[in-house]
């Protein structure tokens, strides 16, 4: 049985206090006056300690004889001066040391701890900390967490997952300030993103922070295609980063996408809006289409990990509205691309950028007042949207339907997919806005030859002749203009 650490403390001090002995034997030197006058100043602290005593309990104290106290001083003063030469710090629990393994069996480790005795790491605490199987050897320093200063066996009990933990969050949060790239296994995938394990910590990877490479395209956004795209992915070795690490919520987030390549931010920076680039659609999802393409500066590679990848917003699609990127694009179509945006990584495209803007001569085509045919594209609660042909669309808002079919409802009186008769209220080129009033049922009834439809036609009159006005004071001024540069010119 291993003694308790107290006693093993105590066998350490007589062994420093013989080894001083002897060595005073051996040289046979007499004792130097300043032992005793050390002696002296001993004994007259005690006899205060003495004095102090009996005043406050009101008896007398036995005294010792004076060659049985000075033997007594001597040897309190020699533990005291040996155990400043040679301190040992007695360990308090959650203490952390280190100890040398003396053996290893199936379900505890023994480690000599030096003058403290043997320390003994069981189950549990020793496999999740040291996580090492069969690596661990005999003579292996292992650190270790004081748990228990004595068991009933002797030995001092330690937890090495305890140690290995506060070790591991450490290290975890050097990594994070650092912004160190790490190497990770990924372990698991859920629909969120992927589980990795980060200094033996379960850590998150959210779909949001996965690299071009590895986000799943996934076309109809398919939830059970996403989490089999991700599965793919288990065993596999990626390189993150630590974006968030909290060690009292035990929450690690790590981001893949954050690991940039000096290289590629080198790449990034030769890049500038305004570029177009050729590439292919690497996928398609409600909000638009990415495409991977080669920046200019690699125009000439034909390495797949020189792509860049950027992204199409739905807006930037076409310059038609457009309700689903799956009806004008799809996965594999090779499409050229101006860079209409760069922030950091992140590569913002534009396809539309690179058409002719068909609102451009769209006052040659149509006038306010017409009447044109128009196919109903979508009824939402603001009104209808129309197109009068495949690129110029405009608005029926939902306050002309009212004042003309009080107490109805849009979709009552019209259906999506369907073709009515419109009248041209207002036009804003620049803006690609055009303001539309229904006139003609789907069966081509009556004209609207109410009141209200007056008011409406007095409107677009009115606006006509606004639009004239500010016409003809263009031509006035810009005549005026002209007369001043020749005068002043003479």
């Amino acid at each position: 049985m291993v003694k308790n650490i107290l006693d093993k403390l105590a066998e350490e001090v007589d062994k420093i206090e013989v080894s001083g002995k002897n060595k005073e034997t051996n040289d046979k030197q007499p004792a130097l006056p300043a032992d005793e006058q050390a002696v002296s100043d001993k004994r007259q602290k005690v006899s205060v300690k003495k004095k102090k005593a009996k005043a406050k309990n009101g008896l007398p104290k036995k005294s010792l004889p004076t060659g049985k106290e000075d033997k007594e001083i001597k040897d309190e003063l020699s533990m005291e001066e040996l155990l400043e030469e040679s301190p040992i710090e007695i360990p308090e629990i959650g203490d952390v040391m280190e100890g040398k393994v003396i053996e290893i069996f199936s379900n505890y480790i023994l480690l000599d701890l030096g003058p403290l005795g043997t320390g003994i790491v069981l189950g549990k605490e020793m496999k999740d900390g040291l996580n090492a199987g069969g690596k661990l050897k005999k003579g292996d320093t292992v650190s270790a967490t004081l748990i228990n200063l004595g068991d009933e066996d002797g030995y001092i009990e330690l937890s090495v997952r305890e140690a290995s933990y506060e070790k591991a969050w450490e290290n975890i949060e050097y990594k994070r300030d650092a912004q160190e790239a790490i190497a990770t296994k990924v372990l698991d995938a859920n629909r969120g993103g992927l589980i990795v394990e980060i200094n033996g910590i379960s850590s998150f990877l959210p779909v949001s922070q996965l690299s071009s490479k590895n986000y799943p395209r996934v076309e109809d956004g398919n939830k059970s295609r996403i989490l089999e795209m991700l599965s793919d992915l288990i065993g596999q070795e990626l390189k993150v980063k630590i974006i968030s690490a909290d060690r009292d919520e035990e929450k690690l987030i790590v981001s893949e996408k954050a690991v940039m390549s000096n290289e590629e931010k080198e790449t990034v920076a030769k890049m500038k809006v305004g570029d177009i680039v050729e590439g292919e659609v690497s996928g398609v999802v409600d909000f638009g289409a990415f495409v991977k393409f080669f920046p200019l500066s690699k125009k000439d590679s034909d390495k797949e990990e020189d792509k860049m990848e950027g992204l199409v917003h739905i807006s930037e699609l076409a310059w038609q509205l457009i309700n689903d990127p799956r009806e004008v694009i799809k996965k594999g179509d090779t499409v050229k691309a101006q860079i209409i945006g760069i922030n950091d990584t992140r590569v913002s495209l534009s396809i539309k950028a690179l058409a002719k803007d068909p609102w451009e001569n769209v006052e040659k085509k149509y006038k306010i007042g017409d009447v044109v045919k128009g196919e109903v594209d979508k009824i939402n609660r603001f009104g209808v949207f129309v197109y009068l042909d495949k690129n110029i669309h405009g608005l029926a808002h939902v306050s002309e339907f009212q004042e003309m079919y009080p107490g109805k409802r849009m979709d009552d009186v019209i259906k999506e997919g369907e073709s009515y008769q419109w009248k041209i209220l207002s036009m804003e080129p620049k803006n690609h806005r055009m303001g539309l009033v229904l006139v003609k049922d789907k069966e081509g009834g009556k004209k609207e030859s109410s009141v209200k439809q007056k008011a409406i036609d007095k409107k677009i009159i009115g606006d006509k002749k606004k639009i004239a006005s500010k016409k003809e004071e263009k031509k006035t001024t810009k005549k005026k203009e002209g007369e001043k540069k020749k005068k002043s010119a003479k």
